[in-house]
């Protein structure tokens, strides 16, 4: 009977955990999270840059437009319009010194800027930019996973 209890626990502790890990991995593929943020007159002055999002594969797929605009002060402002990317965890969004990205080794064998978390998976969001980023070294917008290193989608900038 200990035996038989001792099993159950183990069984049910493995269950538990693996319940757990599967729930945070997973339940991006289901769940997404929706943003509405609006542009203000200031943030779309004037464009500097913009490009489309791409699929990075068969699984991790993204749309819209990133738009890099520069303000009447000065403050730059990337913005996401018409976006959707498959959701995941620990998305973030990156600036990297590539003309484009294909690959995870495109982003990580290049200089990148972190931008921030990834707000939502859908809508439109913006982005403030650093002061001391040298945009004309930074090509591409990457959507990025840091826990695991895997790119869901790019945009070259043009």
């Amino acid at each position: 009977m200990k035996k038989l209890i001792a099993v159950a626990f183990v069984a049910g502790l493995v269950g538990f955990v693996a319940g757990n890990a599967f729930w945070y991995l997973a339940s991006p593929l289901w769940i997404d999270n929706v943003v509405s943020e609006s542009a203000s007159a200031a943030d779309t002055a004037k464009v500097l840059a913009t490009g489309t999002f791409s699929d990075a594969d068969a699984v991790h797929r993204g749309k819209g437009t990133a738009t890099i605009y520069e303000g009447t002060a000065g403050q730059r402002t990337l913005r996401f319009t018409d976006f959707e990317v498959t959701n995941g965890p620990d998305l973030e969004v990156w600036l990297v010194a590539a003309d484009s990205v294909a690959s995870n080794a495109d982003v990580t064998g290049n200089a990148w800027v972190a931008l921030g978390q990834l707000k939502g998976n859908i809508g439109d969001q913006n982005y403030d930019i650093p002061a001391d980023v040298d945009l004309s070294k930074y090509r591409s917008v990457v959507i990025w996973c840091e826990q695991f290193g895997v790119l869901f989608s790019p945009a070259a900038l043009k």
